[in-house]
C-alpha cells in the first residue's frame, strides 16, 4: 500500500518546466541543460574515500570518450591517482578546452599510480553496438593497469571485473579519479583523430572529432562514410540509403545497472 501511495505522488509530481533562452525566445536543449548541471557539481575525493574507508588501497577511476562521435574508435582510461597528492582543476573532461586538458593530462600520467588507455574500433562498434563496445573499451583499459585496482570508480557503468565497483551518474564531473580517466581518454582520443584530418580533410574532423556538426553532417551527404565511420550509426547509414532494418540490434534495451547519484 506504500509503495502505491509513492507511485501515485510521483505521477502528480509535474516536470519543471525547460528555462527560456531569452537570444532565440526558444526552450534550452538537453544538451545545454545539461553542462549547466555539470558546472555546478562538484569533483571530489567523496567516493574516493568511501572506497579507501572500506579497505580499498587502489582505487581506479574508469571512463569512455567517443561514444556520441560518428567516427573512429571509442576510447577508455583507467587512473589510479596517488591518494595524497591532489591535482588542481581536475573535472569532467567536456567542461574544459583542449589546452587545458591536454597540461592536466601530463600532470595526471607524472603523478598516477597506474594509467591505461584502451581503444575499440569501427568495426567492433558496428558489431557489437556502442554501448558494449564501450564497455569493452572500459574493462580493456582496466586490464592494462598495473599493478592492479581493488576497487573501481566507473561513469554510470558496472564492468564485468572481479573486484568491488561503484558505477556513479556524472562521474566524471563528480570523482577527481573517474574525471581524470576522462581527461586521459579524451585527449588520447582526440589526437587520433587529428591524425586522419589530412586523410579524410573534407569531414573536417581536427574541429568535430568526428561529432556531429553541420560541415560533417554535408560532407557525409554529400561523399557518403569513409571505412572509418560507424555505419550502425543513423546519420551514417542514412547517408548509404541503408535499411533502417539491417540495425535493428541497435534498438535492443541497455541492461539495468546499479548507479549511485550525486546525492
Amino acid at each position: 500500500m506504500l509503495a502505491s501511495s509513492k507511485a501515485v505522488r510521483r505521477k502528480k509530481r509535474k516536470k519543471k518546466p525547460v528555462p527560456i533562452n531569452p537570444e532565440t525566445g526558444l526552450p534550452f536543449s538537453a544538451g545545454t541543460m545539461k553542462m549547466r548541471l555539470l558546472k555546478r557539481l562538484k569533483c571530489t575525493q567523496k567516493f574516493e574515500k568511501l572506497a579507501w574507508a572500506g579497505g580499498a588501497q587502489l582505487v581506479a577511476g574508469v571512463d569512455e570518450v567517443g561514444r556520441g562521435s560518428f567516427f573512429g574508435p571509442v576510447v577508455a582510461a583507467a587512473v589510479i591517482l596517488e591518494p595524497d597528492y591532489r591535482i588542481k582543476g581536475l573535472r569532467d573532461s567536456k567542461l574544459l578546452d583542449e589546452k587545458t586538458r591536454e597540461k592536466l593530462a601530463e600532470r595526471i600520467k607524472a603523478h598516477a599510480i597506474a594509467y591505461a588507455v584502451a581503444a575499440v574500433d569501427v568495426a567492433r562498434i558496428d558489431q557489437l553496438n556502442i554501448y558494449w563496445a564501450s564497455l569493452l573499451a572500459m574493462r580493456n583499459a582496466v586490464a592494462q593497469l598495473a599493478p592492479a585496482p581493488d576497487h573501481l570508480l566507473i561513469d554510470a557503468a558496472n564492468l564485468d571485473w572481479d573486484c568491488p565497483q561503484m558505477a556513479i551518474i556524472h562521474g566524471d564531473a563528480l570523482s577527481i579519479s573517474i574525471a581524470a580517466a576522462s581527461i586521459i581518454a579524451k585527449v588520447a582520443r582526440d589526437e587520433m583523430i587529428r591524425q586522419w584530418d589530412p586523410v579524410y580533410p573534407q569531414y573536417d574532423l581536427a574541429s568535430n572529432k568526428g561529432y556531429r556538426s553541420p560541415k560533417h553532417l554535408a560532407a557525409l551527404k554529400e561523399f557518403g562514410p569513409t571505412p572509418l565511420h560507424r555505419l550502425s550509426f543513423a546519420p551514417v547509414w542514412m547517408c548509404m540509403e541503408a535499411p533502417q532494418e539491417a540495425f535493428a540490434f541497435m534498438e535492443e534495451e541497455e541492461p539495468q545497472m546499479t548507479q549511485i547519484s550525486a546525492d
